[in-house]
């Protein structure tokens, strides 16, 4: 039987063809910056952006979810700059106690039950809106890049340089913050929260071993996003797996295939 036959099947791929790039371009700075944990605790704590909206009563998690990930995003940032704590403490503060207020206000409501599918994920069930939001996140993307890149990669490679040359390093971090931010929660719904990190991570990380230069590194991490997001995806479709953790193991995949290349690189 034709998987596009059925109207779900064309939205998820839709979606996948739009969230793949995103993915895997976002990625490459936050492995290069090595934000890994950032993106692991706004995804995280998806459920407390649900949890407090359901306390100030927004009727839609969405919007709820976005909110409260974007606040976090900042205040992780303004701390890591601020303050003389290393990232991954500071990140792992805001994400633990997040994580723990969103579970203790889902279950002291008896809501947690309710929005526990956003821990694996449908992407089966996504919908043309939630299309038109990641295509939106897409063109923004494309925007930000365009007038921030050189500033992003300096800030990336070398944040007090960079600052000396007149970067304002603080509102840039803050707009990868941001980004980050909006694009992981915008995607937790049809990734599941458990495993989007590692949709984020794994192309960018494959990529980074076999690429010799910035836009081989950013060029393979799409590539790399997009053949293990369509392949994942068929695959659960096939065996009625979970699209988010299935398109996960495809990744794992080609990061085992491009550590090999890498390793036969460096022997000869």
């Amino acid at each position: 039987m034709n998987a596009f036959e059925f109207g779900f099947m064309v939205n998820a791929l839709l979606a996948i063809l739009i969230v793949s790039p995103l993915f895997g371009s976002l990625g490459t700075f936050v492995v290069s910056n090595k934000m890994a944990f950032f993106s692991d605790a706004i995804g995280h704590s998806a459920l407390t952006g649900i949890a407090l909206g359901i306390l100030f009563g927004i009727r839609e998690p969405i919007v709820a979810m976005v909110g409260f990930s974007i606040i976090l995003g900042f205040l992780i940032i303004t701390v890591k700059i601020k303050g003389k704590q290393s990232s991954d403490t500071i990140i792992g503060v805001f994400s633990s106690t997040a994580v723990a207020l969103g579970l203790v206000l889902l279950s002291a409501t008896g809501n947690f039950g309710k929005y526990q599918s956003y821990l694996v994920g449908d992407i089966l069930s996504i919908q043309p809106k939630e299309i038109i939001l990641l295509l939106i996140c897409g063109v923004t993307l494309t925007v930000v890049w365009f007038i921030f890149y050189n500033q992003m990669i300096l800030t990336n490679l070398h944040s007090s340089f960079a600052k000396s040359r007149g970067v304002k390093t603080f509102l840039i971090e803050q707009i990868f913050a941001l980004i980050t931010a909006v694009i992981v929660t915008l995607s937790i719904r049809w990734t599941g929260l458990l495993v989007i990190n590692s949709m984020l991570v794994l192309p960018a990380a494959s990529s980074k071993m076999i690429s010799k230069n910035l836009m081989q590194y950013i060029f393979y991490s799409i590539l790399i996003s997009l053949v293990s997001g369509i392949t994942g995806l068929f695959i659960s479709y096939g065996i009625g797996s979970a699209a988010g953790a299935t398109i996960v193991l495809v990744n794992a995949l080609l990061f085992a295939v491009c550590l090999i290349i890498s390793s036969f690189k460096k022997i000869k």
